[in-house]
């Protein structure tokens, strides 16, 4: 199943009324949702089980197939100091069998029925994802709320869960090149602890989890009450809504978690630090600010700025860093759109024989000329059209579009994002882009972290066995 490191990479016709109405079950249900946006509009219905599971339909029948999402609204941000990791366990674990269902039998049924799935975990949510035939509506829908309601919490699955992220954290982060960098980052970046740890958690806190602990977190989160079912693809949406009530609708409520804190205090002064990595054959420069959550005002302003500093190649590091100069093989830039205040990035990797500090001083230099003149008007139009390419793409799939509605309806409590965001960046001007970047992009704002290799053994000297890990790195 898929890791929160392949989730950092950090985004239909509507129903007729009466066959809403129609289902006397539902608690509360919202008319079909008809923002416009340039090119493909995304229709869909909301709806609200007694319960408190949220419901989002979208036909589509232009191929028989249908997709399932659940998304939870629980993420490594809700995690506490000495049990980090337990959101990413958990995506393990819910593939782990329940009342119904036999350890290993979701994969079975799923594949035998050609269909397939996955889970994803990030700071700010999990999510749980299938893709079946039309005639499979009652399967997807079964698996999703069986293990909602009835998930086996053992000592044997969590051993055996335990193990498998521990194993994915060795290849992933502490065996790769550059994988303790990202975790650094954070760490030096972030001052509350929500942002301030990696979602694949600790060997040390992996370690310390118990079934106890893990039953807790289950119970807490993984409630009818604290997730968004979507629902995307060829099927009848009133059908839908009366499968999706005689599955889900006696799952009992749990109180609403806890909202974690997310406040930052603002930083005062630069930050940096460096990491000696044996796996990496070549500096690497990372630096970052921190900005607002995403789908705010100067969010939309500082991913417009990232997109024309390093997004392709015209953009500016790239047209400076990469061609011109030749200081780096690869630059790019960008804003993560996250639920708490949010990164703004610029990695490097720099060329064979370049200083890294030749090449800090050029990035610094590039951000400087965003603070002190305004960008072009051609820039800020290419960046629109890329928007809109990759928006394009995004939506070609039926799981693509369930993944997203159900991400902005948890993070933003607006899955109509789909289709207006295009309209918030259409509304930027050149001094909205200096604004944010005379208030965000400044020196004493900005985190500093450079990847140096670690210097080979000398000749003869002992080799560190392959594979070992530090507690609690």
């Amino acid at each position: 199943m898929s890791s929160h490191l392949r989730t950092r990479r950090s985004l239909l016709a509507g129903l007729l009324a009466a066959a809403v109405l129609a289902v006397p079950l539902l608690a509360q249900t919202t008319p079909p949702a008809a923002r416009r946006s340039r090119g493909t509009t995304i229709s869909f219905t909301e709806h609200r089980l007694k319960n408190g599971l949220r419901v989002i339909l979208s036909e589509d029948h232009s191929a028989p197939t249908y997709s399932i999402c659940v998304t939870y609204n629980v993420g490594s941000r809700d995690e506490r100091p000495g049990r980090t990791g337990f959101a990413h366990l958990f995506e393990h674990m819910m593939f782990q069998g329940s009342e119904n269902v036999g350890k290993g039998e979701h994969f079975i049924l799923v594949l035998n029925n050609g269909g397939g799935m996955n889970g994803t975990t990030n700071p700010d949510r999990t999510n749980y994802f299938q893709t079946l035939p039309a005639n499979q509506l009652d399967l997807g829908l079964f698996l999703e709320a069986d293990r909602m309601r009835s998930l086996v919490i053992n000592q044997a699955n969590l051993d055996n869960q335990r193990h498998a992220v521990q194993e994915e954290r060795r290849l992933g982060v502490d065996n790769q090149p550059y994988g303790r960098t990202f975790e650094v980052l954070l760490e030096t970046a972030y001052d509350n602890f929500a942002y301030k740890h990696s979602t694949i958690g600790s060997m040390e806190d992996l370690n310390a989890a118990t079934v106890e602990d893990v039953a807790e977190f289950f119970r807490i989160y993984y409630a009818p009450n604290n997730a968004v079912l979507t629902l995307v693809g060829d099927f009848d949406s009133r059908v839908a809504l009366q499968k999706i009530e005689t599955y889900f609708g006696n799952i009992p409520p749990q109180q609403p978690p806890p909202e974690p804190d997310m406040t930052e205090p603002e930083q005062q002064a630069e930050r940096r630090a460096t990491v000696e990595d044996a796996f990496a054959r070549l500096p690497r420069l990372d630096v970052v600010f921190k900005i607002p959550p995403g789908n705010t005002p100067d969010w939309y302003a500082l991913s417009m700025l990232g997109n024309i500093l390093g997004s392709g190649q015209s953009s500016r590091l790239y047209d400076r860093l990469v061609r011109r100069e030749q200081l780096a093989i690869a630059a790019f830039a960008g804003a993560e759109p996250r639920r708490g205040p949010s990164l703004f990035n610029v990695v490097a990797l720099a060329r064979p024989g370049v200083r890294p500090d030749t090449l800090e001083k050029a990035i610094h230099e590039e951000l400087e000329r965003l603070r002190t003149a305004p960008v072009e008007d051609w820039e800020i139009e290419k960046v629109r059209m890329q928007l809109r390419r990759q928006r394009a793409q995004s939506l070609v799939s039926t799981l693509a579009r369930a993944i997203q509605l159900g991400q902005l309806a948890v993070y933003f409590n607006d899955p109509g994002l789909i289709n207006t965001f295009e309209e918030k960046y259409a509304a930027l001007t050149k001094e909205d882009l200096l604004r944010v970047a005379q208030a965000y992009l400044q020196p004493t704002r900005r985190t500093v972290v450079l990847t140096l290799p670690k210097p080979q053994p000398a000749q003869g000297a002992p080799a560190q066995p392959s594979g070992q890990n530090e507690p609690g790195r």
